[in-house]
């Protein structure tokens, strides 16, 4: 028996729930992962994230290395102990992160600019594995290759067949037993190079995949497309992660289509700039009716905002920039967010799921703006 490992429970056509069996607990799935990019969440503690219901945490490679170093996370007890947070968490592999400062890169690894100090880093797929399991996040992700969209064929190819390489070198240098090591999914938007990479990367043998790449210029057309080459590719039996995807829309067609983890920073970015996320629409708390309105942002929602404060208050929060009203509005569009992925099990348990999002879409309609 793995450290990780997936169980299915129920569908509903291509959707599906199941159990994410970890050593720090088991996560329900489909599941949305709270970023925790230097091992916290922006504005929130980690009793926020229980009382809100996450079940798993995301921390970043890249930045976690650099500071305080991946050294010191480990002497202080590794990732759960060092955040305070003891439910399960993933790391990314820092790819992301990477190759948007226009690194060098070799077939041996990458070389880039620390955004702290601007010192030069050396980053290599076992350097990266390494670091992660330093870490100790219940999983780890290999270090892949990605390109901004739209990007030219030979580009694509170049960076997918890298991934693949790379993804060896990472599964051979991995060793910690209580720890897995996930897979990443590349080749752009072209359905062919898509299906090959998630085929030659489920040949490799990783225990969950994740499917990167996205979210990074592409319509929502050439995502579902994308997904739909790679789903048939990858065993039944394991994880399929969607990368940086968190929007409503985005993460209920994944969900139809048989995805099951999805991570973004959207809740809690769009907090910070006033923007609220409900079952009601999205809009800015900012505007002007909202000044004398005494009621909650979504009277149906249990979490701490809605329960203490009103629309009003939180609008005077925003306009006058206090952090308070950033904390607030946090909590709720993750409750929001974390409160979808929930209902979207309940609704493939039942065979409803798309009566489920229809009835959310005509919901949301009726209020969605800036």
């Amino acid at each position: 028996m793995t450290a990780v490992r997936f169980e299915l429970v129920d569908a509903d056509g291509r959707a599906r729930t199941g159990w994410l069996h970890t050593p720090h607990g088991t996560v329900a799935t489909p599941a949305f992962m709270p970023v925790g990019t230097r091992a916290t969440v922006r504005n929130v503690g980690v009793d926020d994230l229980a009382a809100v219901g996450a079940q798993i945490v995301l921390a970043n490679t890249y930045h976690l290395m650099l500071r305080p170093g991946d050294h010191v996370v480990e002497s202080l007890g590794g990732l759960h102990r060092f955040s305070g947070w003891d439910s399960p968490m993933l790391t990314d592999s820092g790819g992301f992160q990477v190759f948007s400062l226009d690194p060098q890169i070799d077939e041996d690894g990458v070389t880039f600019s620390s955004t702290y100090d601007g010192s030069v880093v050396r980053l290599t797929p076992e350097d990266a594995v390494a670091v992660q399991e330093r870490l100790g996040a219940d999983v780890a992700m290999v270090l892949d290759h990605l390109v901004g969209l739209p990007a030219q064929p030979e580009v694509v190819r170049d960076a997918m067949e890298r991934t693949l390489r790379w993804s060896e070198r990472a599964l051979a240098a991995h060793s910690r037993e209580d720890q897995a090591l996930f897979g990443i999914v590349q080749g752009g938007t072209d359905p062919d190079l898509r299906a090959e990479s998630a085929a030659r990367t489920a040949a490799i043998g990783f225990s969950g995949f994740g499917i990167g790449g996205l979210s990074v210029g592409e319509s929502d057309g050439e995502r579902a497309t994308a997904l739909d080459a790679v789903l048939p590719e990858l065993p039944v039996s394991a994880v399929r992660y969607v990368m940086g995807l968190g929007d409503t829309e985005g993460v209920l067609d994944a969900v139809e289509r048989g995805c099951d983890l999805f991570d973004c920073v959207w809740p809690t970015r769009l907090a910070r700039h006033g923007k609220v996320l409900s079952r009601l629409g999205d809009y800015s708390i900012r505007r002007a009716e909202f000044k004398t309105d005494s009621t909650p942002i979504d009277p149906d929602c249990g979490c701490f905002t809605c329960r203490t404060h009103s629309k009003g208050y939180l609008r005077h929060l925003r306009i006058t920039d206090e952090l308070l009203g950033h904390r607030l509005l946090s909590i709720h569009n993750l409750a929001y967010t974390l409160g979808l992925v929930a209902d979207t099990r309940v609704a493939i348990a039942s065979g409803r799921l798309s009566g489920y999002r229809d009835d959310l879409r005509r919901s949301r309609a009726s209020r969605t703006s800036d």
